[in-house]
């Protein structure tokens, strides 16, 4: 892909735009070199749901430009076409981003001209192989912890001294020295302290999925502000993804970090009476004194996971 598609705004009969990464050869030599523009049309699209974050799309290609200028129009949308399932979240604001490869497959057979594809290949100019800079507006920021409330101490109360009485003697009354009231003392003052603020953890990148049938992926985002033991597994301070397919009671997940697995294990999926109103985790206090994820809940979502 050489120009991103938008989560809010793509829909089909928008236009695609994609360039060849690899050589495509023929007759012994090369049919398609890598760098080919080629211009495409969106036939149908699914969008992630909530409990469902993979999208699919069915493309169809309309025309192919060569280096040199050497265009081939495809006379039908049957010709050329690419179905691409993807795992992406619903809150992403891409849906195909920049860079992403899929596989076009030719329907029926295309002819080319021999001389203006050799020099094509001459003019060609291949795409540098690297990781391609994402279209994605999301810039996962740091929160604050915030500031705890300030205590001064009250001054203490006292409790006083009781009467003193000295009998009389000879008939006389008895003498009552009067004791020392007691006095109240102060309450602390509180000085409440200022609130914390979250920080914006960003979804994991579109991921294209092999084959064509996809079964339900759930992928959701959070945020640790410190280490943290997960099965047994050390995750530092950061923004991670956590990636899963189904909702059997067990399932095993992917923790990921900028797209790439941190670590696999082992997830209870537990049903909430109420959606969750905000991203949340707990954590629990181990025998060793680390600290170990307990449960994960995601916003607008009826279910967390656990971990054991």
């Amino acid at each position: 892909m050489t120009r991103a598609l938008w989560s809010k705004t793509a829909k089909p009969g928008d236009s695609i735009y994609a360039a060849t990464a690899f050589p495509v050869a023929g007759d012994n030599g090369m049919a398609i070199p890598p760098g080919t523009f080629a211009e495409g049309r969106i036939d149908t699209l699914a969008k992630p749901g909530w409990l469902s974050a993979h999208a699919a799309l069915q493309l169809h290609f309309t025309k192919m430009i060569f280096a040199n200028g050497y265009t081939v129009e495809f006379s039908g949308a049957s010709e050329a076409v690419a179905t691409v399932q993807l795992q992406v979240s619903k809150a992403s604001d891409v849906l195909l981003d920049n860079g992403t490869q899929f596989e076009m497959v030719l329907q029926s057979p295309l002819t080319l001209d021999a001389e203006k594809v050799a020099g094509a290949v001459r003019s060609a100019k291949p795409l540098p192989i690297g990781a391609v800079k994402s279209a994605t507006l999301c810039r996962p920021t740091a929160g604050t912890p915030g500031t705890s409330d300030t205590v001064i101490p009250g001054t203490p109360g006292s409790p006083g001294t009781p009467d003193t009485i000295i009998p009389g003697v000879n008939g006389m009354p008895d003498t009552v020295i009067p004791g020392i009231p007691a006095t109240q003392g102060t309450p602390p003052t509180i000085i409440p302290g200022t609130p914390g603020t979250p920080g914006t953890v960003c979804p994991g990148p579109p991921i294209v999925l092999p084959g064509a049938v996809v079964q339900d992926v759930y992928v959701e985002s959070f945020q640790i502000t410190e280490t943290v033991k997960i099965a047994g597994k050390k995750l530092p301070p950061g923004n991670y993804q956590v990636s899963w397919t189904g909702m059997l009671p067990t399932e095993q997940v992917q923790i990921l970090k900028n797209g790439k697995v941190a670590e696999r294990v082992p997830a209870r999926v537990m049903a909430l009476k109420e959606k969750s109103v905000a991203d949340k985790t707990t954590t629990r206090r181990n025998p060793d004194g680390s600290l170990g994820l307990e449960t994960m809940e995601f916003v607008g979502e009826n279910f967390a996971l656990a971990f054991d």
